[in-house]
């Protein structure tokens, strides 16, 4: 038996979802509208694997030899964390809350109490970059952390490792998770944003630290943990499913971190399940509106996809998908409820299967499912059969 490798492109969506109007998101097109900004996108490796047959990317590559199709989210909500969990077998029917106007009175008191703190900054919806920038001399000063959320379900602390020690701002960020944000205010995720330097010249660390919502039902960790099938989880996969059943958990700096770490374990490993999530598209690039970085990032992953192909053995199979769209030419920089592509090699199924749409993100948990041949009860339904 094989592995099968799930690598997630965080944000990058590819059409308004049906349901788009609800989040006013009619018109959000990631990849489309990236294409059609930028006259057209050339995405050779991607477009082999069908990606030219879900959007238009305005390039004249036809040969296929993956198979292909779209995915539609029915879960309640457009941030990572659903997307994931729906991806991994798990619906949401009810959506994170979001503080788009930052965090009640009653809260901070509680967050503020609970921590044994003084005071806060912020408590607004934010850029953490320019939250930083806004209130990091202040919060040198003070000492007091700052607090800020955004269109997502988070609550996030910055605070410079100088005045607030990594182990310290951790620790507060387990309290908030464990005794503030709780019942209706449980956020999907508490997030410690360290940063360091000086007045003008505040840089956030690759220490952040995400406390994940633990998924309130199985997941496909779950299931394969019974089975003993080993689990690798690669960057902000492990955030997201609270490091749940994940045998091995690997931290990234970036995106390239990511595919380098994927390829090596590629090869490493035999039977086992990988999946990665990059997340440079969206966090770099979607929410600050950057349609060259985003075309950037995707053409480094494109330009590496050769290599993750060719790592693979022959009983292996790979699965490209996104969690949500992050349309860098929409109004805002928020998330976008997209349909998200799935892509499928292997070196020993069919090619140029269409898979069509796909009713929810789970059929993929799904069909992972029936490529170990395990009995399980989660949400979705398998193409599997459609594909060998």
């Amino acid at each position: 038996m094989g592995k099968a490798i799930v690598i997630v492109l965080d944000g990058v969506g590819i059409g308004n979802a049906p349901d788009a109007k609800v989040y006013n998101d009619e018109g959000s097109n990631t990849l489309g509208n990236i294409a059609k900004s930028l006259g057209g996108i050339n995405l050779p490796n991607l477009e082999k694997l069908g990606l030219g047959r879900l959007v238009k990317l305005n390039s004249n590559s036809t040969e296929v030899i993956g198979s292909f199709g779209k995915m539609k989210e029915v879960s309640k909500g457009k941030d990572s964390t659903t997307g994931h969990w729906e991806l991994g077998g798990l619906i949401s029917e009810k959506q994170f809350p979001v503080y788009p106007n930052g965090f009640p009175e009653d809260i901070i008191q509680k967050f503020l109490s609970e921590n044994n703190l003084k005071g806060i900054l912020g408590n607004k919806a934010a850029s953490g970059t320019e939250i930083i920038k806004e209130l990091g001399e202040e919060h040198i000063k003070t000492g007091y952390p700052i607090v800020y959320t955004s269109a997502d379900s988070v609550f996030q602390i910055a605070a410079h490792e100088e005045i607030i020690p990594i182990e310290r701002l951790y620790e507060i960020c387990k309290i908030t998770r464990e005794r503030v944000m709780v019942g209706e205010h449980a956020v999907g995720r508490i997030i410690a944003r360290p940063f360091i330097g000086s007045n003008g010249n505040f840089v956030r660390t690759h220490r952040r630290k995400d406390f994940a919502l633990e998924p309130n039902g199985k997941i496909i960790f779950d299931v394969l943990k019974e089975n003993n099938i080993k689990t690798i989880g690669i960057g902000k996969i492990n955030d997201l499913y609270a490091y749940r059943n994940i045998d091995e958990q690997i931290k990234t700096k970036d995106n390239l971190d990511g595919i380098l770490q994927t390829i090596e374990k590629i090869k490493s490993e035999d039977t086992s399940y990988i999946m990665t999530n990059l997340v440079d598209f969206d966090m770099l690039y979607g929410h600050r509106n950057d349609v060259n970085g985003f075309y950037k990032a995707l053409l480094e992953f494109d330009n590496y996809l050769p290599e993750i192909i060719n790592a693979m053995k022959d009983d292996d199979i790979l699965f490209i998908t996104a969690d949500h769209g992050n349309d860098p030419t929409f109004p805002g920089t928020d998330h976008t409820r997209e349909l998200v592509p799935l892509l499928v090699y292997g070196k020993n199924i069919k090619r140029s299967v269409d898979l069509g749409l796909r009713e929810t993100f789970a059929d993929l948990a799904k069909t992972i499912c029936e490529f170990y041949s395990l009995e399980n009860n989660l949400s979705g339904k398998s193409f599997y059969k459609e594909l060998i």
